[in-house]
């Protein structure tokens, strides 16, 4: 009896060792090991999509305290004054205007004071 399955397992071999282009060893060369080095690689890729926005998140309030720690409060205190005050900043926004724009951060704040 003959093999059907000819085209179909070419397409899947090809498909699994072009992803494994450029790992290192028999990750590359050999299918059951580039087929595992694909599936690890891919684990790895779903999770760090999450962890970027965690990291982030991270980053901007960290740019952000330190900018309004310049403007005498700590973090913690601007986003409570803003949220009383109504102003719906988000935080990525908040730390773009923090390291482009000093001045105008000063003036979100002194806004945010003066409501609260």
């Amino acid at each position: 009896m003959r093999t059907r399955t000819n085209v179909a397992r070419h397409r899947r071999r090809r498909r699994i060792m072009k992803a494994a282009r450029g790992f290192f060893g028999a990750r590359k060369n050999l299918l059951r090991i580039a087929k595992d080095g694909v599936m690890r690689a891919r684990n790895y890729a779903y999770t760090g999509r999450k962890l970027r926005k965690r990291d982030f998140r991270a980053l901007w309030i960290q740019r952000i305290n330190a900018a309004s720690r310049d403007n005498g409060v700590n973090y913690s205190q601007l986003i409570c004054m803003l949220g009383k005050a109504g102003i719906a900043l988000d935080r990525k926004s908040l730390a773009d205007l923090a390291v482009s724009d000093p001045a105008a951060f000063s003036k979100v704040v002194e806004a945010a004071r003066a409501a609260a």
